[in-house]
């Protein structure tokens, strides 16, 4: 071959490699421009989910429950394609770190064991004439990664060897191992691995019993609920000694949400209710630990948090449902058993509702200053409960009185149709309930305990 044709074939080559290389680029922008706007999609997503989650506890709960599964699917699957197009492309990791903003990296739990793995390198010295031994070590570099070490099915086998005497024929051998269930298979480790993933994971046990067989252990989803109903009437007594508990209190805080629930033979599904009731001695630095009981029941009448609340004594952190009247009446003339707290909470959603809608310069005013009652119990968080009360008393009590006067006045200028006559009689109609977390250190400005117990 002429020199003349090797030249022309070396050219060809570099065109050809050009060429690759411009389509490469071409597909690493594109890629770049899908992650640019998977990322900007992303954003849009926790606005939406943002928004979802103030509303929850409004009407049509169950309808915006759908739309924030829904929307966190779509996020996941965002989140999982911009992973690929990361792991794919060098322009697109740094396209992702542009985007990112910069935060620095929380470091791995020290609570989890450590496996240490050191990497000695090859030596290889410039001088080629180096003793391993005689290197000194200067430094070294780190790096944690957090691995997840599979779960493993084991048989535990008991054996319980029988032994007899010739001489007097006695016969010894130690008791059986207490099971939680009396001859069954299951051993507490697996019976609480069921019960979490159903009830904390949201695992249901038809998935539990396929996960199960592609170990090749076939347990049916009928005999996992056999289970699951055991470990109920085990936990009875646990239960019930946290109601002892909680109920012994003398500040609790409730609410209540919407459950669907079968209705066996009809085809169709109830709307029934979970009710929580908590304590935490925390924010105040109480003694004493936190706590909640979860209730059931099939509707939300009156009677049912007057039953569950039967024979308590003291400050019900709760919402504005009718059934709690009875227990803020006196009893002859006596004073009411139970002292009612209202949410600031609550009230501040109804001004945020109107400003969201139209910007009110004055519902605007009353969050304003709703944030200025926040902002004290900021600086009291986790103070004892003496500490607390004459703070508010000192700075929180003049913000309610000029907050009273001022909605007063307000009240006054507005329709009594409008919704910022509304937001305002709302509160106003509540005044008391709504101050009285000033009179105790012990109480919250506000009902967000509960109501985050129940998400």
């Amino acid at each position: 071959m002429s020199e003349v044709e090797a030249l022309h074939e070396e050219i060809a080559k570099l065109r050809d490699q050009l060429a690759e290389r411009d389509a490469r680029l071409v597909e690493l922008a594109a890629s770049e421009a899908r992650l640019k706007v998977a990322l900007l999609e992303i954003e849009q997503i926790k606005m939406q989910l943002a928004v979802l989650r103030r509303q929850r506890y409004g009407q049509s709960s169950e309808r915006l429950d759908g739309e924030i599964v829904q929307l966190e699917l779509r996020l996941e699957d965002l989140e999982e394609t911009v992973g690929e197009q990361i792991a794919a492309s060098p322009r697109a990791r740094e396209a992702k770190d542009h985007e990112r903003k910069p935060t620095g990296r929380k470091p791995l739990p020290p609570h989890l064991p450590r496996e240490v793995v050191v990497h000695e390198p090859e030596i290889i010295c410039q001088c080629g004439g180096c003793d391993p031994a005689r290197l000194t070590k200067i430094g070294e570099t780190t790096t944690e990664v957090l691995e997840k070490i599979p779960a493993r099915l084991k048989v535990i086998r008991h054996v319980r060897p029988k032994y007899a005497c010739r001489r007097c024929e006695a016969v010894f051998q130690a008791p059986a191992p207490d099971l939680p269930i009396e001859k069954g298979r299951p051993g507490p480790g697996l019976l609480a691995h069921i019960a979490v993933s159903k009830y904390c994971d949201g695992l249901p046990l038809y998935r539990q019993a396929g996960i199960l067989a592609r170990e090749g252990i076939d347990i049916s989803r009928a005999v996992l609920a056999e289970w699951v109903g055991q470990v109920a009437w085990w936990l009875v007594p646990l239960a019930k000694r946290i109601g002892e508990y909680v109920m012994a209190q003398s500040v609790i805080w409730t609410d209540d949400t919407p459950i669907r629930t079968l209705a066996p033979g009809k085809g169709k599904t109830n709307l029934s209710r979970f009710w929580c009731y908590a304590v935490d001695p925390r924010p105040y630095a109480g003694s004493g630990h936190p706590a909640v009981l979860y209730r059931y029941s099939a509707d939300r009448k009156g009677e049912r948090p007057q039953t569950h609340l039967e024979g308590f004594r003291g400050y019900l952190h709760a919402d504005a449902f009718s059934g709690y009247e009875a227990l803020y009446r006196p009893h002859g003339r006596n004073a009411p058993p139970v002292q009612h707290v209202a949410c600031v909470a609550h009230a501040r959603r109804k001004f945020f509702e109107v400003f969201d809608a139209t910007q009110s310069v004055i519902a605007e005013e009353a969050l304003r200053r709703i944030q200025d009652l926040y902002a004290v119990e900021d600086d009291i968080r986790g103070q004892p409960a003496a500490h607390r009360r004459t703070e508010r008393q000192a700075r929180a009590k003049p913000l309610l009185g000029a907050f009273h006067s001022w909605a007063i006045a307000q009240r006054r200028r507005l329709s009594s149709k409008a919704p910022l006559a509304k937001a305002f009689q709302y509160a106003l109609n509540r005044w008391d309930a709504l101050t009285r977390y000033i009179e105790d250190g012990r109480l919250s400005i506000d009902n967000n305990l509960s109501e985050r117990l129940l998400r």
